[in-house]
């Protein structure tokens, strides 16, 4: 992942960028192993068991994520895309031994108020029977959608009311979800390098954001499901944090925000 981040930096000042999205589709299987389910988990803050955390199946494909975008066949440069939106849908339980087969594509490269986004979809099957989706959202701030399309981000509720939960969020927090989501972009890593991107101190992985806050609600979340996120204020590194929860008539309303009100993420658990 590493490497895929070097070769990714350097491919943003070459010229010669492609116009429009490939039709690449990258496909891995894995079956997932113990200790690092037991890593996230820890991260993460779900309890160990023997099946997977609705979030968990993002961080096995975001390595074809990133190979796709780090290719110069893909038409925004990875250095400063923001992750703004993501969407999971597991369709069953999918247990620990299980193997996966995971297919990665882009698709959705549609201009936005602040630049262009584009959306990075998973498919994930056993046996040929699709178990999860996931859509990732990214803001490339600047650029251009040769579309002229509208992008489509998710209207999720606001949530105002008393904190059910408050987190202190410790300085090495992106440090250590990196180490288990292979999500090693700098500005989640070192103040320093954080700086060099415009943030005043290494802010917080959007995506560990939104299983800690799932993970709050274990127990009360069903085996198929959908987990929808909006990403706001990033969350500086380190932070105290409130979760704030609300049942809705299908399932769940949350947010994050700091102790002055400010939101860093919304989302619906449905």
């Amino acid at each position: 992942m590493i490497g895929l981040y070097a070769k990714a930096a350097v491919g943003a000042v070459l010229p010669g960028r492609a116009r429009s999205l490939p039709g690449t589709v990258l496909e891995r299987s894995v079956t997932p192993e113990v200790g690092h389910l037991a890593d996230y988990a820890g991260v993460c803050g779900f309890p160990l068991g023997d099946r997977l955390p609705l979030t968990f199946p993002h961080v096995l494909a975001f390595p074809l994520q990133i190979e796709l975008m780090a290719a110069r066949s893909f038409p925004l440069p990875l250095p400063g895309l923001v992750h703004v939106a993501n969407r999971i849908t597991v369709h069953r339980a999918i247990g620990l031994g299980e193997q996966l087969d995971v297919r990665v594509r882009a698709e959705r490269f549609a201009a936005h108020p602040r630049g262009a986004q584009v959306d990075l979809v998973a498919e994930v099957s056993v046996g040929g029977d699709r178990v999860w989706d996931g859509r990732s959202t990214y803001l490339a701030r600047g650029a251009q959608a040769p579309t002229g399309l509208a992008g489509e981000l998710p209207d999720l509720p606001e949530v105002d009311g008393p904190g059910a939960a408050v987190w202190r969020v410790p300085a090495d927090t992106g440090r250590r979800y990196a180490a288990v989501s292979g999500d090693v972009n700098p500005i989640h890593l070192n103040p320093v390098t954080a700086k060099a991107f415009g943030f005043p101190r290494a802010i917080a992985h959007g995506m560990w954001t939104a299983a800690r806050a799932l993970a709050a609600l274990q127990g009360r979340v069903p085996d198929a499901a959908t987990y929808e996120v909006g990403f706001r204020k990033p969350l500086l590194l380190p932070s105290t944090v409130e979760l704030v929860t609300e049942q809705a008539k299908e399932g769940w309303d949350l947010a994050v925000r700091n102790r002055k009100g400010a939101v860093h993420l919304v989302g619906t658990v449905r």
